[in-house]
């Protein structure tokens, strides 16, 4: 069986990848294709021995830097590609990806982490945060995404099977493009991230510093906090209004490798985490390290984490992303620390290792191909 992997570009090895380079070791003799493949040497390993094939925009001024602003053109790129003789197509998807042309005795599987958010969802947050909110430009920009809208249906409608990255993500994909799914959870490296030191003297932050992770929000909430200490690791545009808040209590690293946010996991008390998630991989990551969550109790986190009345908890949720709920969240998890233990922080983490990724995907495939 010949088959190709669609993903949408390489350019950093992030949650996405990490879900790429497990599809990959299922099918080792996989073709790769994409919109653009600026991916750094450092992180291009997992690629060895594949054929990667890109489109013409990876050609185009600035490509490497600005691929994104050449959003529009990405629906006649990603079209173009030439996918003849291949017998499965996989497409990993949260922009275009599903647009590939297939035939009918082709077999196009999407592994879809979510609906363009940008195009359904996130349409004003994306436009302000690009400063294409208003003017002529605006305008346009609106008139794109709702094209892009209309696109993304239709194009949806020519996938065989989806799988999706959580039951949260599988009813977004029902409400947007009136289609069922099945949820694998996508891979964390539960190898790398184990428990370390027992030293748990500090909260921890650890995010892209982008205005939905809500970074400012929690570092607010630990300056009204004195007697209590948060780390706090990233770097993005957000990370400026994240200084404004911070107290004296509160440090903040900036952007740091796997190796650091690895230590600062396993010796924290707990990571503290306000953002809605499609999945959200840090707080799993973080129980593997036999640590609790301090979670925003919404989207994929409530997959994740086992709440206070769970027999098992692995953290503690709050269900308003404010001070006064994280503050209330922290005093709750300080009276009831004894009860989360990281044994069971660990073995809930456990349920989505790489292994159960690459086994789910399988069986899911193999049962696709048995009933074709």
């Amino acid at each position: 069986m010949k088959v190709a992997v669609v993903h949408e570009w390489l350019t950093t090895f992030a949650g996405s990848e990490k879900a790429l380079e497990q599809i990959l070791k299922l099918f080792p003799e996989a073709d790769v294709f994409c919109i653009v493949d600026f991916l750094p040497e450092p992180d291009r390993g997992f690629l060895e021995g594949h054929r990667i094939k890109t489109t013409f925009i990876q050609k185009l001024p600035f490509a490497k830097r600005k691929y994104r602003s050449y959003l529009p053109l990405m629906p006649v790129a990603i079209g173009m590609l030439d996918l003849t003789g291949y017998d499965l197509v996989i497409s990993s998807n949260h922009a275009v990806a599903n647009g590939v042309k297939t035939k009918s005795d082709q077999l196009h599987v999407s592994y879809t982490y979510s609906p363009m958010r940008y195009a359904w969802d996130l349409r004003e947050q994306y436009l302000k945060e690009s400063g294409l909110d208003k003017g002529l430009k605006g305008f346009a920009a609106r008139m794109i995404l709702s094209w892009l809208k209309r696109w993304d249906y239709r194009a949806a409608q020519n996938v065989d099977h989806f799988i999706c990255i959580s039951e949260y993500i599988r009813k977004r994909i029902k409400s947007a493009y009136g289609r069922d799914s099945a949820v694998v959870y996508p891979p964390v490296d539960t190898d790398f991230f184990q428990p370390g030191k027992n030293s748990r003297e500090y909260y921890l932050a650890a995010s892209r510093m982008v205005p939905y992770k809500m970074m400012p929000l929690i570092v607010s909430a630990f300056s009204k906090m004195p007697d209590r200490r948060l780390v706090v690791i990233g770097d993005g545009p957000e990370l400026e209004r994240v200084r404004q808040c911070a107290g004296g209590n509160i440090e903040i690293l900036g952007y740091q490798d796997n190796f650091v946010l690895k230590e600062y996991l396993q010796t924290a008390k707990a990571l503290v985490f306000a953002a809605e998630e499609d999945f959200g991989i840090i707080p799993v990551e973080a129980q593997a390290c036999g640590t609790p969550v301090i979670g925003y109790g919404i989207g994929g986190l409530l997959e994740t984490v086992n709440g206070l009345d769970e027999s098992s908890p692995t953290g503690v949720l709050f269900f308003e992303q404010s001070i006064q709920a994280i503050k209330q969240a922290v005093d709750k998890f300080e009276q009831n620390a004894d009860r989360i233990l990281p044994g069971n922080c660990r073995a809930n983490a456990l349920n989505f290792s790489e292994e159960n990724f690459r086994n789910n995907f399988k069986n899911y495939i193999n049962e696709i191909l048995r009933a074709a």
